[in-house]
């Protein structure tokens, strides 16, 4: 329990969590309060989650490990969206996952590239080219995906008017999730030695500052289950008042949903991409921020769409033009950085400073989706 909870510096602010409960259950706090009570409350939690999937991936093997890592890496966003689909609240859940991926893409990766390379400053910091181009591809297909229903929408030229492209969205949404598992595969199987080469294996060994097992198999089991509660009812909380915050301190719902919900759910990912890019391991560094945005894009949105559906809840890829267009921009501009396997302080303020202007741009966005069946 010692580990667990107070293993971080962050733990302070799980604090807040028996307040925003207290404040909901007596109704003596109003939105606001509750927004940012629960958002500060999922910090920590966001953060000792990575911590119990690690520690339950040294009793599992590397393989299925890897596989713990990437999904409960992003299960504060994915609880997230579950809690905003039951309440029809499909913008904030398009919103949010495409603020998570370029959060990822920009302020991760350009803080992990900006304190690398200002460290390491006599050269270049290095990376496995290969891989970074297997994930910029997934990253074109997935923006593919969301492009067409958007466009589709757009130019009003639906075969079906309201049907088709909701149909195009399952249909794609599939594809993906079929792409995502064959990438799995090849990742975890067939081209193993390319993510997890002995050398890396045994970086990544040295690099952890939790490489000490400290929790075993049932015990990670039975802390992933608490943490994985107390998220959902923090999220459930923050859908409820993201409204009414909204209202209260005059910030766009966009803003909200695309800015600050990921600083808060890519907490985890953002400390470790820095600490690894610190010590010159630009491969995992590299594997925590546009592993986690491929995550997102590639399996995390389409399932949201497939969730959707069963729910009867009307999820579509049609994210809207102006969201669709930064998304696009961002993976080419994310994709140049990476193709010549270097990076260095440069490339991260480039990173960074993109993120602020994207930032600003949705802070003067007024949200109007149109009228389809996803709006």
């Amino acid at each position: 329990m010692y580990h667990v909870l107070f293993g971080t510096k962050l733990c302070w602010l799980l604090l807040c969590v028996p307040v925003a409960v207290i404040g909901v259950s007596f109704g003596v706090l109003g939105h606001g309060w509750i927004f940012l009570l629960s958002l500060l409350g999922m910090a920590p939690l966001a953060e000792r989650l990575g911590f119990v999937t690690e520690q339950l991936s040294f009793s599992t093997g590397s393989t299925v490990g890897g596989l713990l890592n990437a999904t409960f890496g992003n299960a504060t966003e994915m609880i997230i969206c579950i809690m905003a689909l039951r309440k029809n609240m499909i913008r904030v859940v398009q919103l949010s996952l495409l603020g998570s991926i370029l959060s990822n893409m920009l302020l991760v990766l350009g803080c992990a590239f900006f304190f690398g390379g200002l460290k390491h400053t006599h050269q270049d910091q290095k990376f496995n080219k290969v891989t970074a181009q297997v994930s910029s591809s997934l990253l074109l297909m997935a923006v593919m995906g969301l492009l067409f229903p958007a466009v589709l929408h757009a130019t009003g030229t639906e075969l079906q008017m309201g049907k088709s492209e909701l149909a195009l969205s399952r249909f794609s949404s599939i594809i993906m999730l079929v792409a995502y598992i064959a990438y799995l595969y090849f990742q975890l199987k067939t081209h193993r030695e390319l993510y997890d080469s002995e050398e890396d294996s045994d970086e990544y060994d040295g690099a952890s500052d939790d490489d000490e097992v400290l929790l075993g198999f049932w015990t990670s089991i039975g802390w992933l289950t608490i943490l994985t509660i107390f998220i959902s009812l923090l999220s459930e909380y923050l859908v409820d008042a993201i409204e009414g915050a909204s209202n209260l301190w005059n910030v766009p719902i966009a803003f909200i949903s695309v800015i600050i919900l990921p600083i808060v759910g890519n907490a985890a990912e953002h400390a470790s991409a820095v600490m690894f890019a610190l010590k010159d391991k630009m491969d995992i560094s590299l594997g925590v921020a546009i592993g986690s945005s491929t995550q997102i894009s590639m399996f995390v949105i389409p399932f949201c769409v497939v969730i959707g559906w069963s729910m009867g809840t009307h999820m579509d890829l049609n994210f809207e033009l102006f969201e669709t267009a930064t998304l696009f921009i961002t993976v080419l501009v994310v994709a140049f950085m990476l193709q010549e396997g270097t990076s260095n302080y440069f490339k991260g303020l480039m990173l960074i400073l993109c993120y602020l202007i994207v930032g600003a741009s949705f802070f003067v966005h007024v949200d109007i989706p149109d009228a389809h069946p996803g709006a």
